[in-house]
C-alpha cells in the first residue's frame, strides 16, 4: 500500500493536491505570459537547440532522485530481460507513429472539418506526426519515478530509444507526411540527452558511491534518499509555470484551436499507454516496469518534435503550435496516468527491487 500511493506519501499536501496544483501552476504560467511577459522573454534568452536551459535545470532537479537509486550493477542484468523492452521497443516504432497519423488525421481532417480548414489541418498533422515519432527522454524519469518504477530498466529504456532516433525518425515521418527534407536536429538530440540523462546520471552515480562509501548503503536507502522526497514534484510545478508562461500569449489567443489540437494528442496518449499497459499485463511483467514501459510512448520529446517543426514549416507555422499544444497537455494528462498506474499495480506480479535482479 505504501508504494501504491507514493506521490501522495512523499508530498503530503503538495501530493493529495496534486491536480490542485497543477492546475494553479498552468494559471500562474499564463497570466504571467500574459501579464508579465518580461520573464519568459528573458528566460527564453537562456536557449540553445530548442532546449530551455532554465527548464532543463528544473527537469534535472525532478530526475536527480531518481538517478540516486540506479544500482549500477543491475543495467547489465535490465539488458538480459527482454519483456519490458520488446513492449517500449514495438510500441514506441511500429505502433505508436501510426496510431498517432491515424487518429489525428481523422479528427483534424473529418471531425473539426468545419473549424479547421484543409491546409491548415495538414500542418496540425504534420506537428502531431513529429510528436509521435518522438518518444520521451527527460520526463519519462520523473513519471517513472512518481510510480516507482525500476531506475535503472527506465534507464535502459530511455537510452536504447535515443538511439533508434537516431536511424528510425527520419524514414517515419518521411513516409508518413510524404516529405524528403526531413532530418534529426543532432545538435538538440545530443543536447538533450547530454542534459536529462548523462549529466543526472554521473551526479547520481557520484554521489551515491561517495555517500555509501562514507555513511553505508543503509543511511543511503533510509536517510539520504528521504531528502529529496519533495524535489521531484516541487520542481515539476515550477515546469509547469516556465512552460505555459512561455506559450501565454498563443493560449490565450487561439484558444479553439489549442482545444481541437488537444483533442486527438490526449486521446493517443491514453490509447498508446494502455495498449503497452495492458500488454504488460498479460505477459506478467513486474509493475515497476511495466508502467515506465507504458509512459515511454505515452509522452514525447517535445524538444525534438519542436526544433523539426520550426525547422521545416517555420516558427509561425500550425505544425509548429501543434507540437507546443504537445507540451501544454503531456504533464497533466501523464500526471493522470501516474495515477492510474500507482492505483493498478494490484494487476500486475510482485516488483522487483531496485537493487536486485529484475525479473522481467
Amino acid at each position: 500500500m505504501q508504494k501504491e500511493n507514493r506521490t501522495t506519501q512523499e508530498m503530503g499536501i503538495f501530493g493529495k493536491y496534486l491536480t490542485l496544483w497543477v492546475g494553479l501552476c498552468i494559471i500562474v504560467g499564463v497570466l504571467i505570459g500574459k501579464f508579465l511577459p518580461v520573464i519568459p522573454d528573458l528566460l527564453s534568452r537562456f536557449e540553445y537547440a530548442n532546449v530551455s536551459i532554465p527548464v532543463a535545470i528544473l527537469i534535472w532537479l525532478m530526475i536527480y532522485p531518481m538517478m540516486l537509486k540506479i544500482d549500477f550493477s543491475s543495467i547489465v542484468k535490465a539488458t538480459k530481460k527482454p519483456k519490458g523492452l520488446t513492449i517500449t521497443l514495438i510500441t514506441n516504432w511500429l505502433i505508436k507513429p501510426f496510431t498517432m497519423y491515424l487518429i489525428a488525421a481523422f479528427f483534424l481532417k473529418v471531425v473539426f472539418n468545419v473549424w479547421v480548414n484543409t491546409e491548415l489541418a495538414n500542418e496540425y498533422l504534420a506537428g502531431a506526426v513529429l510528436l509521435g515519432a518522438a518518444p520521451c527522454t527527460a520526463m519519462v524519469f520523473v513519471w517513472s519515478h512518481l510510480t516507482n518504477g525500476d531506475p535503472a530498466y527506465t534507464l535502459i529504456q530511455v537510452a536504447i530509444n535515443d538511439l533508434i532516433v537516431l536511424f528510425a525518425f527520419t524514414p517515419i515521418v518521411a513516409f508518413l507526411l510524404g516529405i524528403t527534407n526531413v532530418v534529426v536536429p543532432l545538435d538538440t538530440l545530443i543536447l538533450s540527452v547530454i542534459l536529462f540523462v548523462v549529466i543526472p546520471l554521473l551526479g547520481g552515480f557520484i554521489t551515491r558511491k561517495r555517500v555509501v562509501e562514507k555513511k553505508g548503503q543503509d543511511y543511503f536507502d533510509n536517510v539520504f534518499l528521504k531528502k529529496f522526497d519533495k524535489t521531484t514534484i516541487i520542481g515539476l510545478l515550477f515546469t509547469l509555470i516556465i512552460i505555459f508562461s512561455f506559450q501565454g500569449e498563443i493560449i490565450l489567443s487561439n484558444p479553439f484551436h489549442i482545444a481541437l489540437i488537444a483533442v486527438p494528442l490526449i486521446i493517443q496518449t491514453f490509447a498508446i499507454f494502455f495498449f503497452a499497459y495492458f500488454w504488460a499485463k498479460l505477459w506478467k511483467v513486474p509493475a515497476n516496469i511495466a508502467a515506465p514501459a507504458a509512459m515511454i510512448g505515452a509522452s514525447n520529446f517535445f524538444e525534438l518534435a519542436v526544433a523539426v517543426a520550426i525547422s521545416l514549416f517555420g516558427l509561425q507555422s500550425g505544425a509548429t503550435l501543434a507540437t507546443v499544444v504537445g507540451v501544454l497537455v503531456e504533464v497533466p494528462v501523464m500526471l493522470t496516468l501516474v495515477k492510474i498506474a500507482n492505483s493498478t499495480k494490484h494487476w500486475f506480479p510482485k516488483e522487483s527491487t531496485n537493487h536486485s535482479p529484475l525479473n522481467q
